[in-house]
C-alpha cells in the first residue's frame, strides 16, 4: 500500500515537468525560427503535405532537416506514407539507396538534367553516366540522394535553374537558408511587380479616357457635318 501512494505522489510531481516537456516539443521548432518555418511550409506545399506534418516528422523523429524532403520524395514514388520510409530509414537503419531498391525504383528518379556538373555532385552525376542503365552499380552515398533532391526540391519549387543551385551548394550553402533566400527574393519581385502594375493600370486608364474622349469628340464632329450637308442636298 505505501508503495502505491509513493508511486502516486512521484507520478503527481512528474505530470507538469511532462506537460511543459511536451509543450516545448509542440511549438518549439517552426515557431520561434523563421527561417525554418518557411523551409518546413515549403516542403508542405511542394509535396502536397500539411506543413504540421513536416513539422512533426522533424520533431518527433529527430529528422534532419534537409532529409525531409527525401522522406516525402520516397513517399510519392513509392506510393507509401512518410511514416514507413522512416521507419525503413531510422529504425531499420537502411540507407536511402537501399530504399529505393526495396521499392523497386532506380537511382534514375533522383537525377535532373543539367547543362554541367559542379561539386558536390560530381560523384553522383559521374556514376550515373558511366553505369547507364545498370543501376546496381550506382553508388549514391546518402549524403548524395539528399543533394540531388534538394536540388529538384530548389529548383522545381523556386523556379531557378538546377545549375545555380549546385552552384549555390557548393559553396556550402545549407538548402534550408537557400529557400529562405528564394522565398524572400520572391517575395520583393512580387511587391514590386504589384506596385508596377499598380502604376501602369493607373497610366493605362489615363490614356483609355483620353481615347475615348476624343473618340466622342470626333465622332460627334463627324455627326455635325452629315446632318449639314443632309440639309444642303
Amino acid at each position: 500500500m505505501k508503495k502505491i501512494i509513493i508511486l502516486f505522489i512521484v507520478a503527481i510531481f512528474l505530470m507538469p515537468a511532462a506537460s511543459v516537456s511536451a509543450q516545448g516539443v509542440s511549438t518549439g521548432i517552426s515557431i520561434s525560427n523563421g527561417e525554418l518555418q518557411s523551409f518546413y511550409l515549403a516542403v508542405g506545399d511542394y509535396y502536397r503535405v500539411p506543413e504540421a506534418r513536416v513539422a512533426y516528422m522533424k520533431q518527433h523523429y529527430h529528422v534532419h532537416d534537409e532529409e525531409l524532403p527525401v522522406v516525402f520524395f520516397l513517399a510519392s514514388r513509392a506510393h507509401v506514407d512518410p511514416q514507413v520510409i522512416i521507419d525503413l530509414r531510422y529504425r531499420q537503419r537502411m540507407s536511402w539507396l537501399n530504399i529505393t531498391f526495396h521499392y523497386g525504383l532506380t537511382p534514375e528518379i533522383y537525377y535532373v538534367p543539367v547543362q554541367r556538373v559542379g561539386p558536390p555532385y560530381g560523384n553522383a552525376y559521374g556514376h550515373y553516366k558511366k553505369h547507364g542503365k545498370d543501376y546496381r552499380k550506382v553508388r549514391l552515398a546518402d549524403s548524395d540522394v539528399v543533394n540531388l533532391v534538394n536540388l529538384r526540391f530548389m529548383s522545381e519549387y523556386h523556379g531557378v535553374a538546377a545549375e545555380v543551385v549546385m552552384d549555390r551548394r557548393g559553396k556550402g550553402e545549407r538548402f534550408v537558408a537557400m529557400n529562405d533566400r528564394y522565398h524572400k527574393e520572391k517575395g520583393k519581385h512580387r511587391d514590386y511587380d504589384d506596385k508596377g502594375k499598380g502604376k501602369g493600370k493607373d497610366k493605362d486608364d489615363k490614356w483609355d479616357k483620353k481615347d475615348k474622349k476624343d473618340k466622342n469628340d470626333k465622332h460627334d464632329k463627324n455627326k455635325g457635318k452629315g446632318h449639314g450637308k443632309g440639309k444642303d442636298d
